[in-house]
């Protein structure tokens, strides 16, 4: 595996790459790896005969300047766990000065999608996902890229705005990896104090129960409060439940084989997301 830090290198070895008809798949990221974003790496097998995964902190998508500066950060050991992979080619660290250059003032917005669930409490969020995803794709010049379902919101984002701009890339959906008590993966975790970590499993177990009971019949707005002030009730400052379809996030009902239960409520300050399908 090799590290790139520049887009000029990058641009020389990909060149090279399509030269010579390999395919490439990347899964962009933010670092502070795990499982999860392995099994994005692992997802491109058969797919891609080349695999980049990039990490950039991307300052313009924290609506919060204090969740920017806490977000973890650790180059080497990212580096030193995807090297033992071995199937990553290049690992692409930029720094900003290679993704913004200076006066930097063009956005990406992805209208209508953006402004529900986590948008509504993240202002500009989204324009931020959507435009550094979009100067990744440029820079790599993937034929093929890996995005996780546990960010559902942000992958209905990307595959709009693909679709809409004609970029020469697919999107590859990868279901969420989850630890031992369903608690979805995530770098925000790390941040819970033991208190909280234990107390983050009710999450995932709130989300099951309450589809358990829309899948008996049971009524929609009952088991939405129900599964809220369960959440409360075990200490979580919840943001946001909603059922919502898999195709276009619109509000929908049970019945809708796309359905989809999304959540977004905090312990403390860390701020957690998930979303399970109803089917």
């Amino acid at each position: 595996m090799k590290l790139v830090k520049t887009r000029q290198e990058l641009a020389d070895i990909v060149t090279q790459w399509h030269r010579a008809g390999e395919t490439i798949g990347v899964v962009p990221t933010m670092g502070s790896l795990h499982a999860g974003h392995l099994a994005l790496v692992k997802a491109l097998d058969g797919k891609a005969t080349r695999r980049i995964v990039t990490i950039f902190v991307n300052p313009i998508q924290f609506n919060n300047p204090d969740d920017f500066h806490l977000y973890p950060r650790g180059l080497e050991a990212d580096a030193a766990l995807l090297e033992e992979t071995g199937g990553v080619d290049i690992l692409y660290a930029p720094d900003e000065t290679q993704i913004y250059a200076p006066g930097f003032s063009t956005r990406v917005v992805v209208s209508g999608l953006d402004a529900m669930l986590c948008g509504g409490d993240r202002p500009g969020h989204f324009d931020g996902v959507a435009t550094i995803v979009t100067k990744l794709f440029m820079q790599t010049r993937a034929d093929i890229a890996a995005f996780g379902e546990k960010d559902f919101q942000q992958l209905c984002i990307v595959r709009r705005l693909v679709q809409d701009l004609d970029l020469p890339v697919s999107i590859l959906p990868v279901p969420t990896v989850r630890e031992a008590d369903q608690l979805a993966l995530s770098s925000r975790n790390r941040r819970l104090t033991p208190v909280q970590r234990a107390r983050a499993a009710h999450l995932p177990a709130s989300l099951h129960t309450c589809i358990a009971e829309l899948k008996a019949g049971k009524n929609l707005e009952t088991c939405l409060k129900t599964c809220w002030h369960d959440l409360e009730e075990a200490g979580f400052t919840v943001h946001y439940l909603e059922l919502r379809s898999g195709k276009n996030l619109q509000a929908t009902q049970p019945s809708d084989p796309s359905a989809r239960l999304f959540v977004a409520a905090s312990l403390g300050d860390v701020r957690l997301i998930d979303n399970m399908p109803l089917c």
